[in-house]
């Protein structure tokens, strides 16, 4: 065959011919064909735009490369790509192929949802767990409040949140997504600023774990809550109970023997991970199916998954797929879900600045408070409040759900996403201006470990 006649850009555009909006509009439909080509097209834009503003994020911003994807999905939706030029924008990402896009999005986040599971340090419970409890409650409960006291002025602008909505739901949503602290996002931080073997580290990250874990059953509460009548209510939490009870009584025992085998292979076989990847996918699939959502089913798995070489063979084998093919997916759908041009009045922006600013002084300032109250100096009360501020893609999943689930509406959504980016952004040099710089002068802490990745599961978050 001869490829020197061969235009390139003639044949690209053959194909948006035949695949691009106009055909569609004439077809009423896409064909299996379609979905194949434009699905191709859209990994390969997905993964090229996050791994270039991710780059650029840790090289110029000094930001981890899950910052850069959570702004690239955000680019390459209606913010921006679809701003400047929607036409291109619609041929890559057609409305007809959000669920297939949605589709992966879950499998990636459920499986590094499952990862991050395998990466629970239950000891840190056990000896920062007092002092913790401090911070963790103060880390809740103001946010809570917060919720409390701008619920009612958010539920009344149209289109934030649900219409009907009940006031208890509306609050008990933005009062998870106002405390949630990103835990995997919190370890990342604390491995790659040399934290990991001190108090500070531990006190933070067992405060985040308490933090995380409270969000997410008070999330489970709303979903459940906000479903069709008490026996969907029911179901849900009921359902949820029960599985999760299942897993964690008797899960550790009867995956013991996938542990085993790995340990005396040496290594992983393709049996073990296939048995593996089943188990997984059943969780989730029963999560979904009382009405909780996969995720909880990854994570409750994830954490009875046996330790030592099982988990690593694990990381090894599933980490780079999901991280770098299958994660990159949720992000783009977030961000097709993202209108910031939504926030173009003086109304919005308000909203938008008045939210972060609770959310920062709700999650920062009471951790503050409260690690100064259970006997830390300022610089040590100041670095875990910059620490628990921070929220990554945890946020993104609980408002991906929400919208989802028709709890909030696209501007509210837009404002959190929002949130969850700037606070993100914030944690790292905002550690390192409070704590970090003079504890690195003085000697209480190394200089950061120059190996960005040497907590693989942590870094994406």
């Amino acid at each position: 065959m001869n490829f020197d006649n061969i235009d390139l850009w003639a044949l690209l555009g053959d194909v948006f011919a035949k695949h691009g909006p106009a055909a569609a509009a004439v077809a009423q439909t896409y064909s299996p064909a379609d979905f194949s080509v434009r699905f191709f097209l859209q990994l390969a834009v997905i993964m090229l735009a996050c791994r270039v503003v991710g780059w650029f994020g840790r090289k110029f911003l000094g930001q981890p490369q899950v910052v850069g994807e959570m702004i690239a999905g955000v680019l390459l939706g209606p913010s921006l790509l679809g701003m400047l030029a929607p036409e291109v924008q619609a041929a890559i990402f057609p409305k007809e192929m959000k669920n297939v896009l949605y589709t992966g999005a879950q499998l990636g986040v459920g499986l590094y949802m499952f990862l991050v599971g395998t990466t629970l340090r239950l000891d840190h419970f056990a000896t920062k767990g007092r002092s913790a409890m401090g911070v963790s409650m103060a880390g809740i409960a103001a946010p809570f409040f917060i919720a409390y006291l701008i619920t009612p002025f958010l539920v009344e602008v149209p289109g934030l949140f649900a219409p009907g909505i009940s006031q208890t739901n509306a609050t008990l949503f933005m009062g998870a997504c106002i405390a949630l602290t990103a835990f995997p996002m919190l370890a990342r931080i604390i491995n790659e600023r040399g934290l990991a073997n001190t108090s500070l580290g531990t006190l933070a990250l067992t405060a985040g774990a308490f933090d995380d874990a409270v969000s997410w059953c008070v999330l489970a509460l709303v979903l459940a809550a906000f479903g069709a009548g008490a026996g969907v209510a029911v179901l849900a939490i009921g359902g949820g109970i029960i599985w999760a009870s299942f897993v964690l009584l008797f899960g550790r025992k009867l995956l013991a023997p996938l542990g085993k085998m790995v340990e005396r292979d040496g290594e992983m076989s393709h049996t073990v991970l296939g048995f593996t990847l089943i188990a997984f996918c059943t969780s989730a699939f029963i999560m979904d199916a009382v009405g909780i959502h996969a995720i909880f089913g990854g994570f409750i798995l994830g954490a009875v998954m046996p330790r030592g070489l099982f988990a690593a063979e694990l990381k090894k084998k599933v980490e780079p797929l999901a991280v770098i093919l299958l994660l990159p997916m949720f992000f783009t759908y977030s961000g097709l879900n993202t209108r910031l041009d939504m926030i173009n009045s003086s109304e919005m922006l308000l909203i938008a600045a008045g939210v972060l600013v609770a959310s920062v002084l709700a999650k920062f300032g009471a951790c503050y408070l409260a690690a100064r109250m259970a006997g830390e100096d300022n610089r040590t009360a100041l670095g875990i409040g910059a620490l628990m501020n921070s929220r990554g893609l945890m946020e993104l999943i609980i408002i991906n759900i929400g919208l989802q689930k028709g709890i909030i509406g696209p501007g509210l959504f837009s404002i959190l996403v929002l949130m969850a980016v700037v606070t993100t952004m914030m944690a790292s040099p905002v550690f390192e201006l409070v704590y970090g710089r003079k504890a690195r002068e003085s000697g209480e802490l190394g200089a950061i470990p120059g190996s960005v990745g040497a907590n693989p599961v942590a870094n994406p978050t």
